[in-house]
């Protein structure tokens, strides 16, 4: 029992000296001129929707949890945002929510459009830009995009043009390959330039032509990042997003922004208030930089 006590004065105080540490970095982050500094933000990550009794993988969620999710966030005091009102530097409101959807499903628009006017809620939908231009049928068209955005409650972003796998791969992940806007070893400048930079210009410039607005918002296939796609993924986009279950702190800015896969194995309030156990477990290994 004595060493069982001791344990947990000692996970009381690492944990002290991790809010400590970072109430010291937020401070000292207070004068850069950013104004979220300070500010967290749970960014929640979906993909497709399915109605109820339908099965479901990680990628996938039913109607009712959807709409159970929207329910949890309203009733706990949850305000949704958009991308382009965090790159317009808006007042956040005081318990904000960023909602996003990968890919760009049908049921984004058949299925959880709906809901997200029923409860007045935001999201950003990040399309994998080639499913718009070949109309694509299990994906949204750009007539679907069009009314969603004329909504005023859904922002369309990008998923790249082509770099979500979508050649023999079939848009899954390559555990022993190149993914998304990774680099290829040996690969040439003048390669990588038409492989990867030109088909994120291409998703920017479609999106902006066919919605007449500029999208703001960026989420890296397979939550993978590039050194040598940084640069003009965030000329682009003031807004990027990268997948780790995390809520994002702001005082780092509107890049990277990690986020929180929604699956039908965990509640809502399990992922954005998890026991004090797992929140210690966090912040040893962030704190360790593992």
């Amino acid at each position: 029992r004595s060493l069982h006590s001791l344990w947990k004065r000692m996970l009381a105080s690492l944990l002290a000296l991790i809010l400590l540490l970072s109430l010291a970095a937020c401070q000292a982050g207070g004068g850069s001129g950013n104004p979220y500094s300070g500010e967290k933000l749970p960014v929640l990550m979906y993909h497709h929707v399915v109605e109820d009794g339908q099965e479901c993988n990680d990628m996938t969620v039913t109607v009712s949890r959807l709409r159970e999710d929207l329910q949890w966030l309203k009733d706990n005091g949850y305000t949704t945002v958009l991308p382009r009102e965090l790159a317009a530097g808006e007042a956040l409101p005081e318990k904000p929510v960023l909602i996003t959807f990968d890919d760009g499903y049908r049921s984004n628009y058949n299925l959880a459009f709906p809901i997200f006017q029923e409860f007045e809620a935001k999201m950003v939908i990040s399309v994998m830009v080639y499913m718009q231009d070949n109309a694509a049928s299990d994906f949204i068209t750009w007539a679907m995009c069009q009314e969603m955005v004329d909504s005023g409650l859904i922002e369309i972003g990008s998923h790249t043009y082509l770099l979500h796998n979508l050649d023999e791969r079939g848009g899954s992940f390559d555990p022993q390959g190149v993914n998304g806007v990774q680099r290829k070893p040996e690969e040439s400048d003048g390669d990588f330039q038409a492989r990867v930079l030109d088909d994120i210009q291409r998703s920017y410039d479609l999106i902006a032509e066919k919605l007449e607005v500029s999208p703001t918002f960026f989420a890296y296939p397979f939550g993978l990042t590039e050194p040598d796609a940084d640069g003009l993924i965030r000329e682009l986009f003031p807004v990027t997003a990268v997948t780790l279950p995390k809520t994002a702190d702001l005082t780092g800015g509107l890049y990277d922004l990690p986020r929180h896969t929604v699956t039908m194995n965990k509640s809502l309030d399990s992922i954005l208030n998890p026991p004090l156990k797992t929140v210690v477990k966090a912040k040893i290994k962030e704190f360790l930089g593992m």
